[in-house]
């Protein structure tokens, strides 16, 4: 078959191509422009981001992903928060709250097997009773919480993110917003002059005119408290950093020659969106997209990035080719081992490639080194596994390199996945971890040594299966996976003992001790301490090469608690977060690597038997 031998340059290509495809942003032909007003930039928590930004995190956070169906079609999270903003009472019947736990469920009267969807209508009635509920569950620190305070506690703080999110562009009930706004613009002058009648005693004041201004007042200072986010960009006079949402733009009004442009711009489009005027809704945000082109270059140009990033989506798409990566493997040994194995290798070049993009734009976007947190630190992690494994498969060519590069790649990027759940995966640094230098020498030497455990560890998993399922595979095979295996433990070693002594130089710095038997530092001490052990074991002929590949699946265990059953401890200086969700499938981890330990250290006569 001639078009065989194409096969590993025809799929790679492909891959490539579709990928390419998705680097621009869809246009809307038809309605409002959606994906322009989602490039509009704002700052939330600390960090100026894309409203789409906001939208996706925000509606993964309630419920779980990016997408939400309604009338049996696909919502898009930017559509979902206009609808928020601007159509609450539409929005109030969507199906956004995931609850799962079968306590809350007993509360609003439903069963657990009854649907785990909830629209805001939904839960109105029960308002008071999960806020009451909530306020004793904190009461108790977040470790010592039962499941059900948990998550009574997490439904709070997602309705009031919800709530918060309704009253960002207008205070919810309001009518036409561009129209109170000329409104608010004429009683300024009356009811300032009145305000200042009625501060000097004794001096006549208009009452109406008073009274109006403080209503408008009472309204857009409650507008000031519960916005979610800040989309008026400072103005000349200000700090860069001074952004301002809507209810504080309207109360600098009252002070003389203060105005925003951005103000009366998002006022129409919300009130355009409201009434079905896409027409209208499109010319305003072309004419405010325009001007703030103009006037602050630098972050539109951000703001744009990061959207695109948002819509390519390129650790997505790089689990899918990671996977496809596994299969094709997977496939070469029954059919076309050549030809799928070399179409394998080229395609994991191709997601190796998009994870590198995607781990750049994140570098560039954030202005940081590549691990900042426990989302980029799986990215990352899965990038250091798949650069080498990419080396191995180069050097040996045995598919071994290519198959373990795939598993870890997509592993990790499912665990990126669903730590995206916990908010922005950007988010502003804590002031201890503020420091590009050290971020870039000690986190990202200890992360690159968590990585080479890891691929040490898989390694060792396809030792142990081939043993079972393929007993009489060439020694040669077997020989080179040892091989591979103990220089992965040897760069790990290495990497994880200087990034372990470059963390003792800033935690001396930062805290004024070299070491403090902290768990985080314990941790990465266990991973050089248990490296070295099967090094040493093997050099002192204490194991042969099963041994010491059961000792290098032991590793994954080690890792896998330092990485993230620190956050689980919830103590520590290094524990930024409480973890109590990853305990199930961190448990499930350790014993999988238990069970695979268990089964190298059966001899392969006693497989040969039950055969």
């Amino acid at each position: 078959m001639k078009i065989k031998k194409h096969i590993p340059w025809i799929l790679p290509s492909l891959a490539g191509l579709y990928f390419l495809s998705s680097l621009k942003l869809p246009r809307i032909s038809q309605g409002p422009d959606w994906v322009g007003f989602g490039n509009l930039p704002a700052l939330h928590n600390g960090r100026i981001k894309p409203l789409d930004t906001i939208a996706r995190t925000t509606l993964l956070m309630l419920r779980g992903k990016q997408v939400l169906p309604v009338a049996g079609r696909p919502m898009n999270a930017m559509q979902w928060m206009l609808d928020v903003m601007a159509r609450p009472e539409e929005a109030d019947t969507y199906n956004v709250f995931v609850i799962q736990d079968p306590d809350i469920l007993g509360l609003l009267g439903r069963e657990q097997k009854q649907e785990k969807y909830f629209s805001f209508s939904d839960l109105q009635p029960f308002l008071k009773e999960i806020e009451n509920q909530a306020s004793l569950a904190e009461k108790e620190e977040a470790q010592s919480r039962s499941r059900y305070q948990t998550a009574v506690v997490n439904l709070q703080d997602r309705l009031m993110v919800y709530q918060s999110l309704k009253n960002s562009l207008r205070v919810e009930g309001t009518g036409d917003f561009p129209e109170e706004i000329i409104l608010y613009e004429k009683s300024l002058g009356p009811g300032l002059k009145a305000l200042e009648a009625h501060q000097k005693k004794g001096f006549r004041f208009n009452e109406k005119d008073l009274r109006i201004l403080n209503s408008f007042f009472e309204k857009y200072h409650f507008l000031s408290q519960v916005a979610y986010f800040r989309p008026l960009i400072p103005s000349d006079s200000e700090t860069p950093e001074n952004w301002k949402n809507l209810g504080e733009g309207l109360l600098e009004m009252l002070m003389p020659g203060t105005q925003y442009p951005g103000l009366m711009a998002y006022a129409q489009m919300v009130q355009a969106y409201r009434v079905g005027r896409a027409a209208q809704f499109n010319e305003v945000l072309a004419k405010f997209r325009d001007g703030m082109k103009t006037r602050s270059p630098h972050v539109w140009s951000l703001a744009k990035s990061e959207l695109l990033f948002n819509f390519a989506e390129p650790f997505y798409q790089g689990m899918i080719l990671y996977l496809v990566v596994f299969l094709l493997i997977f496939v070469s040994w029954l059919v076309w081992p050549d030809v799928l194995q070399k179409s394998a290798f080229y395609l994991l070049g191709v997601a190796f490639f998009v994870h590198t993009l995607g781990l750049l734009a994140r570098i560039i976007l954030q202005g940081r080194p590549p691990v900042t947190n426990l989302y980029s630190s799986a990215v990352f992690v899965g990038w250091v596994a798949v650069l080498l494994g990419i080396v191995l498969e180069k050097m040996y060519r045995k598919s071994f390199g290519s198959l373990v590069a795939s598993v870890i790649g997509f592993s990790t990027l499912i665990i990126a996945h669903h730590l995206m759940g916990q908010g922005d995966t950007m988010e502003m640094m804590r002031a201890v971890l503020d420091s590009n230098f050290w971020l870039a020498t000690h986190v990202v030497t200890i992360t690159i040594g968590y990585g080479g455990t890891f691929l040490a560890g898989t390694l060792a998993h396809v030792y142990i299966f081939r043993k079972i399922f393929a007993p009489g595979s060439s020694r040669a095979s077997t020989h080179a996976l040892v091989q591979m295996t103990y220089g992965i433990v040897c760069f790990s070693l290495f990497f994880s003992f200087v990034g372990t002594i470059l963390g003792g130089i800033w935690a001396d710095q930062s805290w004024g001790r070299f070491w403090g038997w902290d768990p985080k530092e314990n941790g990465a001490l266990l991973i050089v301490l248990w490296n070295a052990i099967i090094l040493h074991a093997l050099w002192g002929k204490y194991v042969q090469d099963r041994g010491f590949m059961v000792m290098a699946v032991f590793g994954n265990i080690v890792t896998s608690l330092s990485w993230f059953g620190v956050n689980m401890l919830g103590i520590g200086l290094h524990s930024y977060g409480f973890m109590d969700k990853a305990f199930y499938w961190l448990l499930t981890f350790v014993l999988t690597q238990f069970a695979v330990m268990s089964l190298g250290l059966l001899s392969p006569e006693f497989f040969r038997k039950q055969a």
